[in-house]
């Protein structure tokens, strides 16, 4: 039932019992034939003549009927309220794997916009040369390879990552943290991911000479034995052009600019796409 209708209807069941009531009033009052039955004042209701009383029991009726036209009128004026349309849910996009990016502040992209960060950029550019792979920036500031360790299974347990790109250890390394630690801590996070069948990026890092000449040479010998312990693919240095540029690091002179990071996609790229190629032929 519409609007009008039910407006319709309960005005007229309410005409109807005004009037029925008034019948019975009348019909008590014994005023079948001449008295009226009159609005006062003093009383709701009092008895006099047709002749001496303004407001006879017929206009009173004929009040009552007026009214219950108007309730009809006026509820059958009002606009139905409109319903607003359901926006229509965008379909989530189908991909056709997962790519983690884990590591420190070098991932995450401490002092640019998130967009401008590596993991970013290299989305767009797959994107660009048509392979549908998400991107997943989970770079975390400031973590050592310890603190990767802490958190790899959250990641593959929540992310659910096809192809891990693993950045860790500048941070053990500007500690000046054993570089065994280091050794045992990369080992067990790239087995954790191949006996997951998770291909792995292995990032190589290299470390500043002032820490002398023994500690960067058993650091940066770490990463390939690695690599090639567990067959991942290995980037020999992932800050490749890009450290030592003051025209590509921030003032801090540790952390790559925007284009700083477009010169690191430069050089991640390729060994990702063989990653890519490795986890479609699996």
């Amino acid at each position: 039932m519409n609007k009008c209708l039910k407006c319709a209807f309960w005005s007229n069941l309410c005409v109807g019992g005004m009037l029925q009531i008034l019948d019975i009033l009348q019909y008590a009052c014994g005023l079948k034939h001449a008295p009226a039955l009159t609005l006062n004042r003093n009383a709701y209701f009092k008895v006099s003549s047709i002749k001496n009383n303004p407001f006879s029991l017929w206009q009173i009726k004929g009040m009552a009927l007026l009214v219950g036209i108007s309730m009809i009128l006026s509820g059958c004026s009002q606009e139905s309220p409109v319903e607003k349309p359901v926006a229509p849910q965008t379909a989530a996009p189908v991909y056709d794997g997962t790519i983690v990016a884990v590591g420190d502040s070098l991932t995450a992209g401490l002092g640019v916009a998130e967009d401008q960060a590596y993991p970013a950029q290299l989305a767009r550019r797959l994107q660009a040369d048509g392979y549908n792979y998400h991107v997943i920036n989970a770079g975390v500031s400031g973590e050592t390879s310890s603190g990767a360790l802490s958190r790899i299974e959250w990641v593959v347990a929540s992310l659910r990552p096809d192809i891990v790109i693993l950045e860790t250890g500048a941070n053990d390394g500007l500690r000046g943290l054993d570089p065994g630690l280091l050794k045992t801590n990369l080992d067990r996070l790239v087995g954790f991911l191949t006996a997951r069948n998770i291909q792995v990026v292995l990032a190589g890092m290299l470390m500043l000479p002032n820490l002398g000449p023994e500690y960067t040479r058993a650091f940066s010998d770490i990463y390939p034995h690695i690599a090639e312990k567990h067959g991942v693919i290995f980037i020999p240095f992932f800050l490749d052009g890009v450290a030592g540029e003051s025209r590509l690091n921030q003032p801090d002179k540790l952390h790559p600019t925007a284009d700083g990071y477009a010169r690191i996609v430069d050089t991640v790229y390729p060994h990702v796409v063989r990653a890519i190629e490795r986890h479609k032929a699996m």
